[in-house]
């Protein structure tokens, strides 16, 4: 399941609906920077270029550079030094066996509560939209495939909502999101593979919607074990020269 959703998650404050600060706004800036590739891995971060480039003092760069390291999105090298982390095989290979887990468990609880609030008929439209999605269908304009991914943060947030009675379960799978976002966008979008990913996701939904807890597991399952392999075949390797950079 895509992960933009912790990208999108607010702070404490903003559930509150207090206004929100510049550390705020420099900390959503830089971490949708490092999530969509414009701050590759490796690249160094600095206060005065950061602040020069959001348009805010130094004082807030410095207050969000300290949540990206708190968030893993940076890595302090030495004094005075610091650079978007690096994504190696064997983080992402972590990542998805904490990501099997809470998933699975995840689609088990939507599927014995889709009878609640709408939900069968919330996840049998996404089924329906999801097979309706094909190589040629992503074959658009949009290089970043924003439809696509707009239709999965769907999925994902009609996920959270049947999590609500869950909600440690359901705030530990959006800490994964962030992460595994940059692990997409550094793996590169593959229409073939995306076709399938959508089918997989589609499966996923109409067995939510049908109540089956284990059929929505396995199908979880699948799907995790596809993308997996999908990322390792295509994610760069750090001191790789060669590597696309997004």
């Amino acid at each position: 399941m895509a992960i933009e959703g912790v990208a999108r998650a607010g702070t404490r404050v903003e559930a509150l609906g207090a206004p929100r600060t510049a550390a705020d706004r420099a900390f959503d800036a830089l971490r949708a920077a490092i999530v969509e590739g414009e701050l590759a891995p490796g690249a160094a971060l600095t206060e005065v270029e950061q602040a020069t480039r959001l348009g805010v003092s130094r004082t807030p760069v410095r207050e969000a550079f300290a949540r990206l390291i708190a968030a893993g999105l940076a890595t302090e090298r030495g004094p005075r030094t610091l650079v978007v982390s690096e994504i190696e095989p064997d983080d992402v290979t972590a990542l998805f066996e904490l990501r099997t887990a809470l998933d699975e468990q995840a689609a088990r609880l939507a599927a014995r509560r889709s009878g609640a609030d709408g939900a069968t008929e919330r996840f049998s439209e996404l089924a329906a939209r999801f097979a309706a999605v094909d190589p040629t269908t992503l074959a658009t304009d949009d290089p970043h495939r924003h439809d696509y991914y707009a239709l999965v943060a769907e999925f994902d947030a009609a996920l959270d909502e049947s999590l609500s009675g869950s909600p440690y379960l359901a705030t530990a799978i959006q800490s994964t999101r962030v992460h595994l976002a940059r692990v997409r966008r550094l793996a590169r979008d593959d229409d073939d593979r995306l076709a399938r990913s959508a089918a997989e996701h589609g499966s996923i939904a109409r067995a939510i919607a049908d109540g089956d807890p284990e059929r929505a597991a396995a199908a979880t399952r699948l799907h995790l074990h596809e993308a997996l392999t999908s990322i390792h075949a295509h994610l760069p390797r750090s001191g790789d020269d060669t590597k696309e950079r997004p």
